[in-house]
């Protein structure tokens, strides 16, 4: 390990507002792709769809099965005051950790009603601020959710999305996310077909996007941030499927850095990935030495994000910088709904 502490300051740039994408792209693959060829340090420009010209047969491609839940909420107290929740993640069966807005009045022994067929009590308050909550019902929850929830879309997003499933990759499974995994969603059905026809090899596997992904670095010294906990899985076919894989010298290339969280946080330091389930508070920031990943497919993050941290810690810092200044040149889309790069 390098001695280089890195101050959050170091993974600024700047961004002009309007480079932030308000809508999904259409068609999903008609979105633009920044390739960057790490072995001949070379950039080029092309439409998502064109990913397949820089897969070959025998890769593998990980991509993230979770689910979003219509998460977002408005819950009332039997005075009338309203407090808008984010579900965060399940703890019991129906004990939650979630955001509360205004969280003063979300004291503990409080009670809240969402709509007529849904209510939480407070139960706790985490050492971060959230709150543990118990919710009563009658029915199925992920039913009342469909009705009473709706799609968690982040703040910097102002326009409303008329389809709730363009925050969805079109492989999504496992209801449990607070936000997509958004480098999934580029992908379409056929182009999963072409790629799997092409001889690469799709895994999945899981982890549930939390607030984790994208709580603010607030400390100036990014190694006093500490990373929220994200549920993740990774099956026993998932495995020996990766490192079948790795010992045949063939690519691991993760769809987002929620497949590169899941992979780095299952991977022993002997390179083996071990099935299994539990909690990831990883945290990958250079200089940072990759056990499993080969190659990642990933959307623009924010600055001074831990997730512009992991993408450094993958291509180098100052590299990660100038194709992001590369891609402001080029008027690329930013964020969630915004353009991808594939770094191979």
């Amino acid at each position: 390990m390098s001695d280089i502490q890195y101050k959050k300051s170091d993974f600024y740039y700047d961004l002009p507002e309007e480079l932030i994408a308000q809508t999904p792209a259409e068609p999903r693959d008609s979105s633009r792709l920044l390739v960057y060829d790490r072995a001949n340090d070379k950039v080029e420009h092309r439409i998502f769809r064109d990913v397949t010209d820089y897969l070959k047969k025998g890769d593998v491609l990980v991509i993230n099965n979770t689910k979003v839940l219509p998460a977002r909420m408005y819950a009332h107290t039997e005075h009338g005051g309203v407090v808008e929740i984010l579900l965060l993640r399940r703890l019991e069966k129906d004990k939650w950790e979630v955001l509360a807005k205004p969280g003063k009045k979300c004291a503990i022994g409080k009670s809240f009603k969402i709509g007529d067929k849904l209510s939480f009590v407070v139960d706790g308050i985490t050492d971060s601020g959230e709150r543990i909550v118990t919710f009563t019902y009658d029915g199925v929850f992920e039913n009342i959710l469909e009705e009473v929830g709706t799609m968690p879309l982040p703040p910097y997003i102002k326009k409303k999305l008329e389809d709730q499933g363009r925050y969805q990759t079109v492989y999504a499974k496992t209801d449990g996310s607070a936000a997509a995994p958004t480098a999934g969603l580029h992908f379409t059905p056929e182009l999963l077909e072409k790629i799997r026809a092409m001889g690469v090899e799709i895994v999945e596997v899981l982890l549930h996007v939390g607030l984790g992904t994208f709580r603010p670095v607030k400390e100036d010294i990014i190694t006093d941030h500490k990373m929220h906990g994200e549920h993740y899985e990774v099956s026993e076919q998932a495995a020996e499927a990766i490192n079948r894989a790795k010992a045949e010298g063939r690519r691991i290339i993760a769809v987002g850095t929620t497949s590169v969280r899941t992979l780095e946080s299952a991977t022993g330091d002997d390179g083996i990935v071990r099935a299994g389930s539990g909690e990831t508070f990883i945290f990958i920031y250079p200089p940072y030495k990759f056990k499993c990943v080969d190659a990642l497919i990933t959307n623009f993050h924010l600055p001074e994000s831990t997730l512009v941290m992991l993408v450094a810690a993958l291509v180098g810092r100052e590299k990660i910088l100038s194709l992001y200044k590369t891609a402001v040149e080029e008027r690329y889309r930013f964020f969630s709904f915004g353009d991808a790069m594939f770094l191979i």
